[in-house]
């Protein structure tokens, strides 16, 4: 009778341990793996929520736990943070703002046990550590998209009489690839519906500032701007639009509710596709490729809801487009589209390889115009060497009202 107990217990014991290996092999459950995220402000920002959000989403998909460090800045406090997340079991760490790279390579090369990862970084691809690597989407296909519900809003407000030069104003933050593909990108989805509307940018020389994003966007609308967007992570230039009633299209979040008619639509990156990517990759022993980028095939790139006042016709010429944009007969950059200093671009070297860059000296190394033939385009290939832009174009129409590096 004892030897019948026991070899039970060795059974039940057997089947518990064989359920437990399967579980930690099964990447849905991810019971081995722990993940930390840091994030540059905390959900005050519609930046950091939107990657706080999708970070959240996956975890609970996956049966991750998740550890968020908030109000990280982009100096030695990020390596601090990404050493202390390793020392509470993290297998995974992902920042979310481009000063944070150098202190996450950093803090791959002490922790070779540990994956990185990184948005919006360019080094991954030139450092090639075995547990660091960068991921975006192809962002700029959604603020194009944007840009045509902007070109009817003005082409609506021409109708209706308003006199002058249709003008977009637009809050970016810093003088970078990211924001400069951003705005030329919405601008060109504008124009692809309003040829005579114009640009003008006004840099806040900071990611999240709310009384500076309120501070440009009134400027922008007291120099003569039709309308609002921005890249810039706080509700400064919406609340600013929303107080006039001047419209505004928005980036990570929709005002429908806070702002009323004076949201348009907006566009974000949904982060969630990467996360369960890169979960799963350590997950199963499996190494992630250095540069991810998503796009709307991968449900990485969103069209985030339509304003009260945008018309059926705005909505069904951005699914043509972006039915487009999925089949490859439109790109966003094509040279057709626009000048530089009244010139077609024909050939441009672009900055994708940066760890040749010093303080002194960007060097631009890599043939972004691509000619195909074979569907007679001619392009800026964006986020096809790299997943962070590279497009830094000043093309005509778009007015720089300072900078801000």
């Amino acid at each position: 009778m004892k030897k019948k107990i026991l070899a039970l217990v060795l059974i039940v014991a057997l089947v518990a341990s064989l359920a437990i290996a399967l579980t930690a092999c099964d990447p849905d459950k991810g019971d081995t793996i722990k993940f930390g995220l840091i994030c540059l402000h905390d959900e005050t920002s519609t930046y950091d929520k939107n990657f706080i959000d999708a970070a959240q989403t996956a975890a609970d998909k996956l049966g991750v736990e998740l550890v968020i460090t908030k109000n990280v800045k982009e100096s030695e406090m990020c390596y601090q943070a990404a050493a202390d997340l390793v020392d509470q079991g993290c297998d995974v760490i992902f920042a979310d703002s481009f000063g944070h790279e150098d202190y996450m390579i950093q803090a791959a090369k002490e922790f070779p046990d540990v994956t990185f990862a990184h948005a919006t970084g360019t080094k991954a691809h030139t450092e090639k550590l075995p547990n660091y690597f960068n991921a975006f989407a192809s962002i700029y296909e959604a603020r194009y998209l944007a840009g045509i519900v902007a070109g009817y809003e003005l082409n609506k407000m021409i109708a209706e009489g308003k006199q002058g030069t249709p003008t977009i104003g637009y809050v970016g933050a810093y003088t970078y690839a990211e924001v400069i593909s951003g705005y030329t990108s919405f601008y060109l989805g504008a124009k692809s519906v309003c040829p005579t509307v114009q640009m003008q940018v006004q840099f806040t020389g900071s990611w999240f500032d709310i009384a500076r994003e309120a501070e440009a966007a009134t400027n922008l609308i007291g120099n003569g701007c039709w309308l609002i967007s921005q890249h810039a992570d706080s509700m400064g230039a919406p609340n600013a639009c929303a107080q006039v009633g001047v419209p505004n299209v928005t980036y990570n979040i929709s005002t429908k509710e806070s702002c009323g008619d004076s949201y348009l639509v907006g566009s974000k990156v949904n982060w969630e596709p990467y996360f369960e990517y890169l979960l799963n990759r350590v997950a199963n022993g499996e190494t992630p490729v250095y540069d991810w980028t998503g796009d709307i095939s991968t449900g990485s790139v969103v069209v985030l809801e339509y304003g009260n006042t945008v018309s059926e016709e705005a909505k069904a010429a951005v699914e043509a487009a972006k039915a487009k944009l999925v089949a490859g007969t439109l790109e966003v950059f094509d040279c057709s589209t626009f000048t530089v200093n009244g010139e077609t671009v024909t050939s441009y070297l672009a900055d994708v390889d940066s760890s040749n860059n010093t303080s002194d000296n960007i060097v631009k190394e890599t043939e972004a115009i691509v000619n195909d033939a074979e569907r007679g385009i001619v392009y800026f290939a964006e986020s096809l060497y790299r997943s962070a832009p590279y497009f830094d174009l000043n093309i005509d129409g778009i007015t720089l009202l300072n900078s801000a590096f």
